[in-house]
């Protein structure tokens, strides 16, 4: 989603104070200028696609009027009509009263330019690691040709896994997720990018229903927050699934449990990616023997590491 870049659950009708305040707003620059402010004195938090008030208020003015949402100057002095103007009140003050992810509002989620579905049965993406699949993709695979086999473990939503089927053209991927109900939503994704027959849906706890494959590339965006950080979300972050964020008491459960099985489903010359939040320090001292290398995107440091085959079989 890029940064600047519908009834209520609990509706009411404005009080007529309220209705004649809107009739004051009359452009565009009226309502981002409105739901910025609104957004400040509520208080909300951001980091689903969108980093300030500014953002997630333009996102969703432009996502309610049909407007390309990487696109705002144009419209600024745009007049609105009162159809339009009820529209944006309507999901200006949802955002306020049910504190959830903004793309959770507009069922949609933006990574690398690619929109995607998504509902509250799965975590709104936004992994770095589609940042790293936009890009030269040193560190993770030197040839992209030769990537013929993608495991995305725990998909989530699909993105990764749709995201590495449009860059790796010749691969089959595999989606691998624990949650029924986040398979489902995946699955919408799949249908609507018409990946049907290269990205094969799988339920699976991490690898145990993936028998024996191998893979030339291993992505995941694993859970991994602290249980003291779940505990403390703000309502923002507690509206997702806790399943996609769990990752035990220091947030490396899963982690540890895929870097000691990694390396049998991987071919010879494969990597594993993995995102990991801020827990680099932590992983570092429980692995001080894995020779870790950090890809650092434009957005992150310190938070995705690769690792080949022949790294997880000479760990000590």
């Amino acid at each position: 989603m890029r940064a600047y870049n519908i009834s209520l659950e609990q509706h009411r009708e404005p009080t007529m104070a309220e209705a004649d305040e809107i009739t004051q707003l009359i452009t565009l620059r009226d309502w981002l200028r409105f739901a910025v402010s609104r957004f400040n004195a509520a208080g909300l938090v951001y980091g689903h696609g969108t980093a300030t008030a500014l953002d997630e208020a333009a996102f969703l003015i432009l996502h309610t009027l049909h407007l390309p949402v990487d696109q705002l100057e144009p419209w600024m002095g745009c007049r609105l009509l009162t159809s339009e103007r009820q529209a944006l009140q309507q999901i200006i003050e949802k955002r306020i009263a049910t504190r959830k992810p903004a793309p959770y509002l507009t069922n949609q989620a933006w990574i690398q330019g690619q929109p995607f579905y998504v509902d509250e049965r799965v975590i709104v993406p936004r992994s770095y690691i589609g940042e790293l699949l936009a890009g030269d993709l040193e560190g993770i695979a030197p040839d992209p040709a030769s990537v013929r086999s993608v495991l995305d473990l725990c998909t989530g939503s699909g993105c990764l896994a749709i995201l590495a089927a449009l860059r790796f053209e010749e691969a089959k991927v595999d989606a691998s997720e624990i949650s029924a109900d986040a398979l489902a939503v995946a699955g919408i994704n799949v249908r609507e990018y018409r990946l049907e027959d290269r990205i094969e849906l799988i339920r699976s706890d991490l690898f145990a229903g993936l028998g024996s494959r191998r893979y030339d590339l291993i992505l995941s965006n694993p859970p991994y927050v602290d249980a003291e950080a779940v505990s403390s979300f703000p309502p923002e972050y507690a509206a997702e699934p806790k399943l996609a964020h769990a990752g035990g008491a220091d947030g490396l459960d899963l982690v540890r449990r895929i870097l000691a099985e990694a390396h049998n489903h991987l071919t010879p010359n494969g990597t594993l990616v993995v995102e990991i939040g801020r827990g680099r320090d932590r992983l570092q001292s429980a692995f001080p023997n894995l020779p870790f290398l950090w890809l650092d995107t434009a957005e992150s440091a310190g938070e995705v590491f690769a690792l080949t085959r022949s790294d997880l079989d000479e760990r000590g």
